[in-house]
């Protein structure tokens, strides 16, 4: 197997081997790093029940994302071989340094916490790991921890523990209910991490046999043997918290990880503190007798100190004073966490989240994040603080909410970045008829916390509702959910949420807008030609500003339809009301800047961009296009340099490595080009990509290739509409001009949304000073 190359992964080294499986260090030849293979047991590979329920899982697992939980890249097969690539790890197992010597215990706090922290946002995410053990945690070279073999564990452990070649490890990890065969959720792994600290204290399992009948028993019928008896030094409460993770009955265990992971953060801050006492001597009972000249002299320097310490107690309290009195000018709105951890209520937790910013975001004196940016910290394990220090943001809200039927619970949270400390917090216990209410008394409470001096304008803009229809505003959520998604059957399901919530209330505006949104993309993703979706884009938008001719969305989605109209002044007029009415709306700067940039207006357009990565520095989608915007102004390295650091957010946005290949091929760099324009069409079938690729291989003399993306964009043609915009970019970079000037002609016909590209798009150079070219520039408006 060694020195095998087994599809594009070639193998360098074995790295071990297990009940489930061998695994090997391997080079990852299309994307050049190093990854983990796991080879599947042919009992899996081959059995079609085993091999399904094995996807099910290790799908589940690859969506988790957590710096403790090593991420699992693909599941492949190959012949009769199935295997899952993984990131691969330089460090060494948990285990083997148990066995070098007993960890030091805030060493070994430090580590649980981490794991704990891990299996959170597993179980957040509805996937439990059944076989925690230390041979399955990693420590990396830089002392990182990483939970391994997530989607592996639910086969294994559908194995007998009599089974030959089961190891004695990973029985005496198991829960009672795990041994007994029965159906486990995430308290099955709190307890097999209590077994997994105990070790990590004493060198030893808390359930001991010969055999594994013997630790089934144990695991059963026995309590462990203290662990304060086994080591000096360990805390009472420590050990309360082991024993509470090793309840035999699962309702007397820590229910959440989040539980454990709050008494280890408690115990931490305790010993900590004692520490600090014991050095500082404020720990001793009895003060040390001086004679009484040197205690008169004590006395004298005692009243200075005092004095002073007095002057600097004042100082500092004014300081703090006049801080907390300033108002706070920027704010990230976390999404909120959908404590069902129902999928079918995602839509609600994300809805209030997008409800609140978009409420917020018109607060003139307030910056606040965008939603695509603060979406990327959903399910991440980190605090308020640190996602408000990453963002440069003054506050941070944070919140969850538990539906029961009609029953809504609503916690929220608002922290002060600096500190970490709490600006203000509630809990509402009330019913979904109540849903408005509670935004907007979230709304008001935030700008009174956040000392902002508001009109009446201002206010009634915090509390305006678009709907009193409860049933409509949740289709309205609905319909956001699904546009966010942004695939073309998401679009299509939108369309479907918006049309029902218009039914409920005829005067919904939002809906309306929302409508727009879904037809103005409609053509991007290949669902409805452009001819058809903008009219129809149009009309709702004017729909929703016939209602309310404030809605900063409704005026944005105008300007976009305009664009693709080609009636260019007023998609300027619309994009700057919508920016006058929400300047922290992302989607206003960013549609207008690439307008901008469309014309050939560089410096406005990439201002407008820049604008729009204020508010949401973590769009993929605006980080991307900026670096498009760089490619059309020919400043490939400034691209490139762009486009590096949207490809590091994301390994798996297609748009990303499409224009880095776009921008090599530029360069003169056709190889490196074509290699991220594959891996982009890896990604996607999106005929922008196609055309790109086939462009390429037509100027670099590879007609054969050349045609077979043609044939491609036949057959793609044959299953939804692809404009004939992209076959003639195939065409021009074979060099056939008039086939292409003739494509050219049909998509302009077709009212093409990719014809707003043709001004600046370096890929039709080669057409750009034919006549007929120029005509067709100044058919679209761009002559201006």
């Amino acid at each position: 197997m060694i020195g095998q190359t087994i599809s594009h992964y070639k193998i360098l080294s074995k790295l071990g081997e297990g009940g489930m499986g061998v695994v090997y260090k391997a080079e990852d030849t299309e994307l050049k790093r190093e990854v983990a293979i796991k080879f599947l047991p042919q009992h899996i590979a081959k059995h079609g029940e085993e091999r399904k329920r094995f996807r099910v899982e290790a799908q589940a697992a690859a969506r988790l994302n957590h710096s403790s939980i090593a991420t699992i890249h693909s599941i492949e097969e190959v012949d009769d071989e199935m295997f899952i690539v993984m990131e691969y790890i330089k460090g060494k197992e948990l285990k083997d340094k148990i066995e070098a010597g007993l960890l030091p215990i805030d060493e070994a706090l430090n580590l649980v916490t981490e794991i704990a922290r891990g299996l959170q946002v597993a179980h957040e995410g509805g996937v439990v790991h059944r076989d925690i053990k230390s041979a399955n945690i990693m420590l990396t070279d830089r002392g990182e921890v990483k939970i391994m073999d997530f989607g592996l564990a639910k086969l294994g452990s559908q194995t007998k523990l009599t089974k030959a070649g089961t190891t004695l490890g990973t029985a005496s990890y198991m829960s009672p209910e795990q041994t007994r065969g029965e159906e486990v959720d995430n308290r099955t792994d709190i307890f097999s991490l209590g077994v997994l600290i105990y070790e990590m204290l004493t060198g030893q399992y808390p359930f001991k046999g010969d055999y594994e009948q013997a630790i089934t028993y144990s695991i059963l019928n026995e309590e462990p043997e203290p662990v304060t008896g086994l080591r000096t030094g360990i805390p009472m409460e420590l050990e309360r918290i082991i024993n509470k993770c090793l309840k035999k009955d699962v309702s007397g265990r820590y229910q959440q990880a989040a539980e454990l992971i709050a008494d280890l953060s408690e115990l931490k801050k305790e010993s900590e503190t004692k520490e600090i006492l014991s050095k500082t001597g404020m720990t001793q009972s009895k003060p040390v007798q001086k004679a009484p000249q040197q205690n008169r002299f004590n006395k004298s320097s005692a009243y200075y100190g005092l004095a002073i310490l007095a002057v600097l107690v004042t100082a500092a309290g004014l300081i703090y004073f006049l801080t907390r009195s300033q108002p706070i000018d920027s704010i990230a709105v976390l999404p909120f966490v959908n404590s069902n951890n129902d999928p079918d209520i995602e839509y609600l937790s994300d809805g209030i989240t997008e409800t609140l910013i978009t409420k917020l975001s018109q607060l003139p004196e307030l910056r606040v994040m965008a939603r695509n940016t603060v979406f990327r910290f959903k399910g991440k394990d980190m605090t308020a603080q640190q996602v408000g220090e990453e963002l440069n943001v003054r506050a941070v809200l944070t919140g969850a909410i538990v539906q029961r039927g009609n029953a809504l619970r609503l916690n929220a949270e608002l922290v002060d970045v600096s500190d970490g400390a709490q600006i203000w917090g509630e809990q509402y216990n009330r019913t979904m008829d109540d849903i408005f209410a509670v935004q907007d008394a979230i709304s008001e409470q935030i700008s009174t916390s956040l000392r902002l001096k508001l009109s009446s304008d201002d206010k009634s803009r915090l509390v305006k509702r678009h709907t009193e229809d409860r049933e409509a505003y949740q289709l309205y959520l609905k319909g956001r959910f699904y546009w966010n998604q942004r695939t073309g059957e998401a679009l299509k399901t939108a369309l479907g949420y918006f049309q029902q919530a218009i039914d409920r209330d005829p005067n919904y505006a939002a809906a309306y807008a929302g409508l727009a949104d879904c037809y103005g993309l409609f053509p991007y993703y290949t669902v409805l030609p452009a001819i058809e979706a903008i009219p129809k884009a149009k009309s709702a938008a004017l729909k929703a500003l016939q209602i309310d001719e404030q809605l900063a969305e409704a005026h944005t989605s105008l300007a976009s339809a305009y664009q693709i109209e080609w009636e260019w002044e007023l998609s300027d007029k619309s994009f700057r009301r919508a920016i006058e009415l929400n300047p922290n709306y992302a989607t206003a700067h960013h549609w207008y800047g690439l307008g901008l940039c469309y014309r050939g207006r560089f410096e406005e357009g990439f201002a407008e961009l820049k604008q729009a990565l204020t508010v949401d520095p973590h769009s993929l989608i605006i980080n991307a296009t900026f670096g498009y915007a760089y490619i059309a102004a020919r400043r490939y390295d400034l691209a490139l340099e762009h486009l590096q650091k949207t490809l590091s957010m994301d390994q798996d946005f297609y748009l990303t490595h499409y224009w880095i290949g776009k921008a090599y091929v530029l360069k003169n760099q056709t190889a490196k080009g074509i290699e991220y324009m594959k891996e982009a069409l890896r990604l996607s079938d999106s005929p922008d990509v196609l055309a790109g690729l086939g462009y390429t291989y037509g100027i670099s003399g590879n007609i054969e290739e050349a045609e077979k993306t043609l044939v491609e964009m036949d057959k793609l043609s044959s299953k939804r509409f692809v404009s004939s915009y992209h076959a003639a970019m195939i065409y021009a970079g074979l060099g056939e001009k008039e086939k292409a000037l003739e494509l050219l002609k049909l998509s302009l016909e077709q009212r093409s949304v990719w014809l707003t590209y043709i001004k600046v798009d370096p890929f039709w150079d080669n057409l750009r000073s034919d006549p007929r070219f120029i005509e067709l520039v100044k058919k679209v408006g761009l002559d201006k």
